[in-house]
């Protein structure tokens, strides 16, 4: 009986921590809270972009605060609309010297984007497509969900608060795992084909309403998939291959253009 009490309590838990993913309505595991999330994630960008070399291109720097400003704008009034909540961001955007071609959000806004992937971008609404795609991830909570899968596998589910306490070192590097902030050649912990998929759908209509043609991400994804070093960066792991990701695209591109006016 007392087996049976605590699979209940189990799956108690885990059925609260489910969340709905905005657009798909796919729910997630997330064991860790929002705020938990958006806290260890600002530390851990912090340290990121004090290991970093920032870009000193002003232009270039300028262009990617526009597009991230207006993909801002877009994100918020999405996810209000949506009635999704709007949970602590404070958007922030860093053009890191690299030759990685790679990108990423973390929860609270922080955005990251390496200068290896300005030349697969080419121009503002290639940018656009980069930026919403790791924005959805965000706020799709993809990162937290992978974070409670890993949690569940090392270490049973349990309370992040209680992980903290017992196993620190092992949540961090969860963590850190968790949004790509481990190793060199970006994610360790890949996003799944599905969270993949959402990222693409919900980040071509962010770019739609921020004013970018979303029909920008057919050819910025068959320039990505172009050339076989980009293959093997964190940027394209476990990612459907391109045919299909290309298929994908195009069959949600209607519900991005009924977003779309162009400024």
């Amino acid at each position: 009986m007392l087996k049976k009490f605590l699979i209940l309590c189990c799956l108690a838990q885990l059925f609260a921590a489910c969340a709905t993913v905005p657009v798909t309505g796919r729910r997630g595991i997330h064991l860790v809270p929002q705020s938990e999330m958006t806290q260890m994630s600002l530390a851990s960008y912090q340290k990121l972009i004090e290991d970093s070399t920032l870009s000193k291109n002003s232009a270039e720097v300028r262009r990617l605060q526009t597009v991230g400003q207006r993909l801002a704008d877009a994100t918020e009034s999405f996810l209000r609309e949506s009635g999704a909540p709007i949970e602590g961001y404070q958007w922030e955007y860093n053009l890191i010297e690299s030759d990685q071609a790679n990108a990423f959000c973390m929860p609270g806004g922080k955005i990251g984007v390496y200068t290896g992937i300005l030349p697969i971008a080419q121009n503002d609404a290639g940018l656009a497509v980069v930026m919403g795609h790791e924005i959805a991830h965000a706020i799709a909570k993809h990162g937290n969900e992978r974070m409670s899968q890993a949690m569940i596998v090392e270490m049973g589910g349990q309370a992040l608060s209680v992980a903290l306490r017992n196993q620190p070192g092992l949540t961090q590097s969860i963590f850190k795992q968790s949004y790509g902030l481990a190793g060199k050649t970006g994610v360790l912990l890949p996003y799944s084909r599905l969270h993949e998929t959402e990222a693409d759908r919900i980040g071509m209509i962010i770019m739609a309403r921020a004013g970018y043609d979303p029909r920008e991400t057919v050819a910025f994804w068959e320039r990505m998939s172009a050339g076989k070093e980009t293959r093997q960066l964190g940027f394209l792991s476990t990612h459907p291959s391109p045919w299909k990701r290309i298929e994908a695209i195009q069959s949600y591109m209607p519900e991005a253009l009924s977003h779309y006016s162009p400024r």
